[in-house]
C-alpha cells in the first residue's frame, strides 16, 4: 500500500502498480512527464528506441527501482528482438554486454549522472565522441539518466507497488511499444475515472 491514498483500478481491486498508480493520482503532473519519457525513449534519435529504454532500464537498476527497471527493461527487449539476456547483461555488467562500444561509453555517463551529475568528467564524454557519440545523444543520455532517477525516486519514494510477475511487464511492454506510454497512462486514468 502506498503512502499516500491512490486511485483503485477497477480490474486489480487497489491502486495502479508503479508510476502508474502516482499518475492516476495527478493526471496534471503525469502529462508532461508523460511528454518528456515519450520525446526521450520514442521520438526521433540516432539512438535506437532498444538502446535508450536500456539507458532507463540501467539508471533505474542502480537505483534499485524495482517497477522502472524491469517495466523500461521490459519494453526495451521488446525492442530488441525480445533479448532479456542481452538486458539483464546490460543491468548486471554493462562493460562485457554486447551492445556497441557507442552504447557503452552512453552507458558510463548515464551511470555517473545516476551518482551525480558532477561526476561526469570531460573525459567521458570525449571517450564516448570517440566511439561516434553526437552532442545530441550525449544530451540525451544525460537527460534520460536525470529524468530516471526523478521517476525511480517518485515511485519508491511514496512506496508504490510493482507486481513480481515478469508477465506482467512484458504485456504491458508490447502496449508501451505500440501505443507509447501516454496513451498507457491516459486509458489507466480514464478507467479509474469511470
Amino acid at each position: 500500500m502506498a503512502y499516500i491514498a491512490l486511485p483503485t483500478a477497477p480490474e486489480l481491486g487497489r491502486e495502479f502498480p508503479g508510476i502508474l498508480g502516482l499518475m492516476t493520482f495527478r493526471p496534471e503532473t503525469a502529462a508532461p512527464i508523460n511528454e518528456l519519457v515519450n520525446i526521450l525513449l520514442r521520438g526521433e534519435s540516432t539512438l535506437t528506441r532498444g538502446e535508450r529504454e536500456l539507458i532507463a532500464a540501467y539508471v533505474s537498476t542502480r537505483n534499485d527501482c524495482f517497477f522502472c527497471q524491469t517495466i523500461h527493461g521490459a519494453v526495451a527487449a521488446a525492442q530488441l528482438d525480445h533479448n532479456e539476456k542481452l538486458v539483464q547483461a546490460v543491468k548486471t555488467d554493462w562493460v562485457n554486454a554486447g551492445v556497441s562500444a557507442k552504447l557503452k561509453a552512453l552507458l558510463n555517463i548515464a551511470g555517473k549522472v545516476q551518482q551525480g551529475g558532477k561526476y561526469v568528467t570531460e573525459e567521458d564524454v570525449t571517450a564516448a565522441r570517440q566511439q561516434g557519440a553526437t552532442d545530441l545523444e550525449i544530451h540525451d543520455t544525460v537527460l534520460i539518466a536525470a529524468v530516471f532517477c526523478m521517476c525511480n525516486r517518485y515511485v519508491d519514494g511514496l512506496d508504490t507497488w510493482a507486481p513480481e510477475d515478469l508477465a506482467i511487464y512484458r504485456e504491458n511492454a508490447a502496449n508501451i511499444v505500440e501505443h507509447g506510454y501516454s496513451a498507457v497512462t491516459r486509458a489507466a486514468t480514464a478507467m479509474v475515472q469511470r
